[in-house]
């Protein structure tokens, strides 16, 4: 709990500071005189001010936001010799580019936090497939476990390699949102070239892109060997005489290819009514055949029963290190920042006309959670969520809506077409209105993060 605090706290202080910052230093170099640099509302826990300059730097109580205030004739009196250091006596370039600089800060941190990880090089599972998922698209392609994916395309695009099953998995996301149907390359083995196999991804109506989808792909994750890890006692691996290290052949005769397979028919081993089922293993252990009785125990999950050995299943999968040069990181970064922007945009207009399901927007909870599971996986992992998190953050406040930087990147659109600017009355109007539907996305992106968290 106090580490997805801290994470968040530091995500979300971050991100807000950065965007803040962008507003800022924009400003100040277009001559603007800034009265107050504030990350965080509320009562101010600390304040400063650089010696010579005209700004409050402020960190408030309540760290959900922040703003920068700049002398400005709308909101207070100015002294007439100050008139052209505020900001609604600057150019219409010069205003817009102060508004547009929080979310391009945003966007540019991205892309420094990707080119980072890119630069350091990161371990991600290598792109060798587990057993797909019974009569999805990755079955019916003839996919199989242990097949290695060489290279993907999407249809209308050329071939590209594929660095790790993390970079398949977010290609085949796209994909699947975007109703393509997909080629993969896939090896069997050292030195196969690799033959194409074809993915129907555009059957599946993709609206969400959350865990579900995968399964629906039928690609639940990369290739484990089916050997049997830490055994706890008193449970029913321990009852059966396994032990870490057995590598499991068969059960039931049928051959277990890989440790989501042998996951899966420990699970499906329950009776009617949640009664106990027996198996027939065969394994190896120290190269010697064996064979065993094993009873997994029924535990419930939600409405139904599962199969449990108490035991862990599967070895971890084969890493590879991804890493790339400086310039070739920072395109990288680049391309993938430009991805997940569109991707927001595009996953944000499918919801706004019904194609996509609500339930993709996440709230505070959502994210403190998932802050908190990647600061766990380490440094890597967590600098991927700020990096993501800050997509989501500029691309947000680059929205038309009212009270956002987009909202007001919109009015100068209207200033630069008609030559008027917007009327005070209606200012207020508009803002009023996207403060409201605002405060509706809010609502519901915190009842699908109670919901989430409660399921």
């Amino acid at each position: 709990m106090l580490t997805t605090a801290l994470a968040f706290v530091l995500a979300l202080g971050l991100l807000i500071a950065v965007h803040e910052y962008g507003h800022y230093r924009v400003a100040v170099a277009c001559g603007v005189k800034v009265l107050r640099f504030s990350v965080g509302f509320g009562k101010p826990i600390f304040t400063w001010r650089r010696k010579g300059s005209p700004t409050e730097f402020v960190i408030g109580a309540l760290p959900l936001g922040g703003y920068v205030r700049m002398l400005d004739e709308r909101e207070a009196p100015v002294d007439p010799l100050e008139r052209h250091l505020a900001f609604n006596n600057q150019s219409l370039r010069k205003r817009a580019a102060i508004v547009a600089a929080g979310p391009v800060a945003n966007l540019l941190l991205a892309v420094l936090l990707y080119a980072g990880v890119f630069w350091a090089g990161v371990d991600e599972p290598q792109p060798i497939l587990g057993s797909p998922v019974a009569g999805s698209p990755a079955q019916r392609a003839g996919l199989q476990a242990g097949d290695r994916v060489l290279q993907m395309a999407a249809t209308g695009e050329e071939g590209s390699p594929v660095a790790s099953f993390d970079d398949l998995r977010w290609r085949l996301t796209q994909a699947a949102l975007d109703g393509q149907d997909v080629t993969l390359w896939v090896s069997a083995g050292d030195g196969d070239v690799g033959r194409p196999m074809t993915m129907r991804l555009s059957e599946l109506d993709a609206r969400e892109a959350d865990a579900t989808l995968f399964k629906r792909i039928g690609l639940l994750g990369p290739y484990t060997a089916p050997v049997i890890g830490q055994v706890m006692p008193d449970g029913a691996a321990a009852a059966a005489g396994l032990q870490q290290g057995d590598r499991v052949r068969r059960i039931d005769g049928h051959e277990v290819r890989d440790g989501q397979s042998l996951r899966e028919s420990i699970r499906a081993a329950v009776g009617p009514a949640g009664a106990p089922v027996t198996q027939h293993w065969d394994i190896e252990r120290a190269g010697q055949a064996m064979a065993l009785t094993v009873v997994p125990r029924p535990e419930p999950l939600g409405q139904a029963w599962v199969g449990r050995i108490s035991a862990y299943v599967g070895e971890a999968p084969a890493m590879t290190t991804v890493r790339y040069g400086v310039l070739d990181g920072l395109w990288q970064a680049t391309v993938k920042t430009g991805e997940v922007s569109w991707l927001t945009l595009k996953m944000m207009g499918r919801m706004l006309i019904g194609e996509a399901s609500i339930k993709n927007l996440s709230g505070p909870l959502t994210i403190a959670d998932y802050a908190g599971k990647s600061a766990t996986l380490g440094l890597s992992a967590y600098i991927m969520f700020l990096a993501l998190i800050s997509v989501s953050l500029g691309v947000l406040n680059l929205l038309p809506l009212p009270v956002l930087d987009g909202g007001h990147l919109m009015y100068y659109l209207w200033e630069a077409v008609t030559g008027r600017r917007v009327s005070d009355v209606w200012m207020e109007r508009l803002q009023r209105g996207g403060f409201m539907i605002l405060m509706l996305l809010m609502s519901v992106a915190l009842f699908n993060d109670v919901a989430r968290l409660a399921g």
